[in-house]
């Protein structure tokens, strides 16, 4: 089963395409969708919006594992993400690929086994998990993989 996970954001959304093989995972491709500074925040969002959604088309994804707003210390940075959230899940409603969210807390959880694990914790999991070399890099990257094994690790893999 291919997820698609995604991380979120206006400057940079990390994504990254997991296989999900029985209680295996196999990463397929991981990167950030980044969008210009000083492009107005409309623009952006569509750019992000429809980069996953090219994204899902290509890699022939069954389902989109992203990471759900939980606590925002910056409520203006926090309303730009929501509308990036809500831009994703309707590009994708389109495309009928079916999305899930899941909190920061429910995704370090499923990675580690401990809700509040430290960043680099969760990283060095996902490179352990899916038999990397190194930690995937850029960090937004590393989170959305993480977002996609949350998935796979979900006891409700349901897709409706």
């Amino acid at each position: 089963m291919l997820i698609l996970g995604v991380d979120p954001g206006i400057a940079q959304t990390g994504w990254g395409v997991v296989d999900i093989i029985g209680q295996r995972y196999r990463p397929v491709s991981f990167g950030v969708v980044k969008t210009p500074a000083g492009k107005p925040i409309e623009e952006r969002i569509h750019m992000i919006a429809n980069g996953i959604g090219a994204l899902a088309k290509e890699h022939g994804v069954q389902a989109v594992s992203m990471e759900d707003i939980f606590f925002a210390k910056n409520v203006s940075s926090a309303i730009g993400v929501a509308k990036v959230i809500g831009a994703i899940i309707q590009q994708l409603s389109v495309q009928q690929v079916p999305v899930r969210l899941f909190t920061p807390l429910q995704i370090k959880l499923a990675v580690t086994g401990y809700g509040t694990a430290e960043k680099h914790q969760v990283q060095e999991m996902v490179r352990l998990l899916l038999k990397m070399d190194k930690v995937p890099s850029p960090d937004h990257a590393a989170d959305s993989l993480a977002a996609a094994i949350c998935f796979a690790n979900n006891k409700d893999r349901r897709l409706s």
